[in-house]
């Protein structure tokens, strides 16, 4: 198979546009698959998406047409520019326009992909193993997976981009069931290379969690001050992103719209002080690390193909509470005359004088709930960001410090705007491994958090 550094050579050198910008994505994935406790599957599997954009002036300002294919070969590249050519003539003038980055080199960009494998989980099977074997002996199933991936990002141009990046991520996803599964739990960890992941503590926190199930209390619906892992913070605040564009936000379709016009930035929106920001370099926690580098494939809210090859730097979405930025474009930087802020391929929440783990949390909740994760996480109201969902695998009552035992699930209805400004206690700020959204958001660090009166709008069956 040719290169993605020579099949964009190619595409670039044979383009007849006024420019020409190629993304390739290589990726590999190695897996592992676990069901009563047992290995079921295992393998490797390898990626390729190629998208050619192709780039026309035209009265106005410029078009943009795309072709996406999972490859192309050398007596494929004729074809592909002609359909990416006729693409960017049938779209006319592109609302997002500017002018496109040149000659702009990042990362080693000769360098092959560097394929990940099976050896990858070497360092965590054969405890998968013992604790396997542990599990049947106490009549406990185990299903999930451990999963790895490398994603290789290539990007170059007719005007002279050259840029790569390769981004490692995997996760071991673990749900325990006992008592003729009429108990549930998960535990997730996020991880780099696996040299982080301790499978005795995936062990223990499963065995915990069945543990307090052996009670039950009923509880109505209500609110509650409700203690959140980390994880569960990051599918919430995840969602929360997803609707930050600028634009919506200038035109009066978001919950960071102003009243009367503009844009909510400069609001404190936070009881606490509190952090909320993407840094490509960062390194406080190693793995957090993500391309510097804006590679799109399509235009959105959030993208524009007109900005690929544009840095990609810290930005504080929230600083000491207060909102500072909104996702944008360069196009929509423009229009609503604030600063251009990529999104970017991680995020991080700190709250000044959040210390301690999830355990330390609990302690410090007279009467509240504790939740394992949330599922079918969907939009009620764009104006006040309001969602709604179900918790899932545990629902804890806690009392004077320590868990009861097991409640009901509930479904929910709150806002995470709304959060930002309960939040009574946090914890530091961890490494985390989302649920609903796995797979969406790889590179997230959030703190457990004790929020007051969450809204458990009723109660749910499901487990």
């Amino acid at each position: 198979m040719i290169s993605p550094q020579d099949l964009i050579e190619r595409i670039t050198s044979a383009a007849t546009t006024d420019d020409c910008v190629v993304v390739i994505s290589e990726k590999t994935q190695a897996n592992l698959r676990w069901a009563n406790s047992t290995l079921t599957t295992n393998g490797v599997i390898a990626e390729r998406s190629i998208t050619v954009i192709a780039f026309i002036a035209v009265d106005g300002g410029m078009a943009a047409g795309s072709v996406t294919r999972t490859d192309i070969n050398i007596g494929d590249i004729p074809t592909v520019l002609a359909e990416a050519s006729a693409a960017a003539k049938a779209s006319g003038a592109a609302e997002d326009f500017v002018p496109l980055a040149k000659s702009v080199v990042s990362g080693t960009w000769q360098d092959a992909h560097n394929p990940t494998g099976p050896e990858v989980f070497a360092k965590i099977a054969p405890d998968l193993g013992d604790m396997f074997a542990r599990s049947v002996a106490d009549k406990i199933e185990l299903f999930g997976y451990a999963e790895h991936t490398n994603a290789t990002t290539f990007v170059g141009s007719k005007g002279g981009l050259r840029l790569r990046y390769d981004l490692p991520v995997g996760r071991v996803e673990m749900t325990g069931k006992s008592h003729q599964r009429t108990r549930s739990t998960w535990d997730g960890i996020a991880t780099r290379d696996f040299s982080n992941v301790k499978i005795a503590n995936i062990d223990a926190n499963i065995r915990e969690r069945l543990n307090w199930q052996a009670k039950k209390i009923d509880l109505p619906a209500g609110r509650y001050d409700t203690i959140m892992p980390s994880g569960t913070v990051t599918d919430l605040f995840t969602y929360m992103m997803w609707t930050s564009a600028a634009r919506a936000a200038h035109e009066g379709r978001s919950v960071f719209s102003k009243p009367g016009g503009g844009t909510r930035i400069g609001e404190k929106l936070s009881n606490v002080s509190m952090q909320l920001f993407s840094d490509p370099s960062y390194n406080e926690i190693a793995g957090l690390e993500c391309s510097p580098f804006v590679a799109n494939a399509s235009s959105g809210p959030f993208s524009s193909v007109f900005d690929n090859g544009q840095s990609v730097k810290r930005t504080d979405w929230l600083k000491n509470g207060e909102l500072t930025s909104l996702i944008q474009t360069r196009s929509s930087a423009a229009a609503t005359k604030l600063p251009y802020t990529p999104i970017s391929d991680n995020l991080i929440m700190k709250v000044d004088n959040g210390t301690g783990s999830l355990s330390d949390l609990v302690k410090k909740v007279n009467h509240g709930l504790l939740l394992t994760t949330m599922w079918y996480i969907r939009m009620v109201d764009a104006n006040t960001l309001l969602l709604t969902g179900l918790t899932r695998d545990g629902v804890y009552y806690v009392k004077d410090g320590e868990v009861q035992g097991a409640t009901n699930n509930f479904r929910w209805n709150d806002s995470p705007v709304s959060v930002l400004s309960r939040v009574i206690h946090a914890g530091a700020t961890e490494w985390t491994q989302a649920r609903e959204w796995a797979g969406d958001i790889d590179r997230a660090a959030f703190p457990p958090l004790v929020i007051k009166d969450f809204n458990m709008s009723t109660v749910s069956p499901g487990s």
